[in-house]
């Protein structure tokens, strides 16, 4: 027991007796038990009001409670007190050192909930996106931007990715918003302006079509006055392999104005398209009718287990289909095989796939297949007639059903790509 208890405890016995031969002079010797105890009990009281007004009032070094136990607490809660000033003072220097370096930088930062509202925010979030900490906080991030493509990116809680938005600010101003996890569960959303990239790469898909329309018509004509030429029986015969091979390249840049043609149309935000009911099974039986019995076909299996249509269009998912079959059938010798599969997902969702037995792809190359002309293989992908714009088209057509698309390979024992839709774009 600690030497304070023990002297409290000694003093209190030692009043009661006192007490008890103070009453037992005058011949009642309970009577004197019983104000000695009262006496106690109102000196306890009366220290008890004085400690209660100093903890809401005064300070508790300003008051003197003598020796005993009443002094011993007074100094340990003023011990206490003095701590929790000092870890105020230092939580309140590191949280102005956060504010200060949120903002100092560049990009907008926002704290938000477990139920995406707003706990903190720097000044760039509030000249990027009119987030106002003072007037905002405890609202939910999409009542203020209020983009619908943001709120579908809330909604599929997909920390890591990022979508593009025009800032509420100024339309003419595009923001990244990526949402990160943060602590426990809290997440935070980065907000950069991605104005001149956006409007870079919107140059470059204008170029990219203007080009591509400018080109068609001359290609036409010279592909047109090059048919001639081949099937001329009175071309002299050292002019047969020079145009055959001009043929073979007129051949190749339409397909790449085509395709061009297509990507253009696929990356524009305002090209008309009209979504229905697609039959995948159907197209993907269309498909194996039009390449089987080619040659330098291998053999083409297809397995349909999910008889669900998808809401799309048609047009799109039967380019998505081609290009990932002529890729395959490209990379896989004619005495391997080929399956087309149209399945469901554990998700409610459905996955196109298309495997193949053929050269594979390796590791290093698999994130850069779908960018615009690149080819793990160039010589031999060129040789093979394809122009590395195909698996371009179909992440972009995908994207536009809401579908993205994975690859897996290995070198020498083939490759699947696999086509993710979401259960929202399935019918009956």
């Amino acid at each position: 027991m600690p030497a304070i208890w023990r002297k409290f405890l000694l003093g209190l016995v030692a009043l009661l007796i006192g007490g008890v031969l103070i009453g037992a002079l005058y011949g009642a010797p309970w009577t004197g038990l019983l104000f000695a105890a009262l006496a106690a009990l109102a000196y306890q009281i009366r220290q008890l009001l004085r400690f209660e007004r100093a903890l809401s009032t005064a300070s508790l070094e300003e008051l003197s409670f003598g020796e005993g136990i009443w002094s011993e607490l007074a100094a340990r809660v003023s011990f206490l007190r003095q701590r929790v000033k000092k870890n105020k003072r230092r939580h309140r220097r590191l949280l102005k050192e956060v504010r200060n370096s949120t903002n100092a930088m560049p990009d907008g930062a926002v704290v938000l909930s477990d139920r995406y509202e707003i706990l903190l925010s720097n000044k760039a979030a509030e000249k990027l996106a009119g987030v106002h900490i003072m007037h905002d906080r405890g609202q939910r991030i999409d009542n203020i931007l209020r983009d619908p493509k943001l709120v579908e990116h809330l909604s599929a809680a997909a920390p890591g990715t990022a979508v593009e938005i025009a800032s509420p600010v100024a339309e003419e101003r595009w923001l990244s918003c990526r949402l990160v996890p943060f602590g426990g569960n809290q997440f935070l959303l980065l907000l950069r302006d991605v104005t001149e990239t956006v409007l870079i790469d919107k140059m470059r898909r204008d170029f990219v079509a203007n080009a591509s329309h400018e080109l068609r018509s001359p290609l036409t004509v010279i592909s047109g006055y090059l048919d001639v030429l081949v099937g001329d029986n009175d071309v002299p015969a050292e002019w047969h392999k020079p145009l055959a091979q001009m043929h073979a390249q007129a051949d190749r840049m339409n397909r790449i104005v085509a395709e061009l043609l297509e990507l253009s149309r696929l990356e524009n935000p305002q090209a008309e398209r009209s979504e229905g009911e697609v039959d995948v099974p159907a197209l993907l039986a269309t498909a194996r009718r039009a390449y089987t019995g080619e040659p330098g076909v291998p053999e083409l299996d297809i397995n349909t287990s999910s008889t669900k249509h998808l809401h799309g269009v048609s047009a799109e998912i039967e380019s998505v289909i081609n290009n990932l079959l002529t890729n395959a059938i490209r990379h896989t010798p004619v005495d391997g095989k080929i399956n087309l599969s149209w399945n469901s997902s554990p998700d409610g969702g459905a996955i196109l796939t298309v495997t193949d037995n053929g050269e594979g792809i390796d590791p290093e190359h698999l994130p850069r297949l779908t960018e615009r002309f690149f080819r793990a293989d160039a010589g031999r992908s060129r040789d093979a007639g394809g122009v590395g714009l195909g698996l371009a088209i179909v992440k972009h057509a995908l994207l536009l059903h809401d579908a993205h698309l994975e690859i897996e390979s290995k070198p020498g024992e083939g490759s699947r790509f696999s086509c993710y839709f979401p259960a929202a774009r399935l019918g009956n």
